[in-house]
């Protein structure tokens, strides 16, 4: 099985299908998508954007970290990973991450377990009415 890590991280906005395309999955039975999102909403009040940051480490480090991990646990084949980091208006893409494996059980669990530690690793504030708020980090 092909092993291919595709690392991006971006100030840019993301398209999520340029980011799919590159992983083909030819000898893989599952491709598996996220796409993440700054909400319009959060806890009643209108978000007007989201500034994702990572403290203490560069976020390619982060990511190959997390890719890392993945393939210690998992058999899987290739791995794209677009991270935009900034400041990010309501609506827009803040993450792409598409896997392939042999089986969609595999892909599935390697697509979230990299979105849970990328939510670990990751200092995110919220832009909403009333002011900012510190969200997400949890360990």
């Amino acid at each position: 099985m092909k092993k291919k890590n595709i690392i991006e991280v971006t100030e840019k906005p993301i398209v999520p299908e340029q980011v799919i395309a590159r992983v083909r999955g030819e000898e893989c039975g599952a491709i598996v998508t996220f796409t993440g999102k700054v909400r319009g909403k959060s806890e009643g009040k209108k978000v007007a954007y989201l500034e994702h940051g990572v403290s203490g480490e560069k976020p390619e480090k982060m990511l190959g970290d997390i890719v890392r991990e993945m393939r210690e646990k998992w058999e899987i084949g290739e791995i794209a990973f677009s991270y935009r980091k900034g400041r990010i208006e309501a609506g827009g893409i803040t993450i792409v991450i598409a896997i392939a494996a042999t089986h969609r059980q595999e892909a599935f669990a390697a697509c979230l377990y990299a979105v849970d530690r990328l939510k670990q690793k990751v200092v995110t504030k919220e832009g909403r009415e009333g002011g900012e708020v510190r969200v997400g980090k949890k360990g």
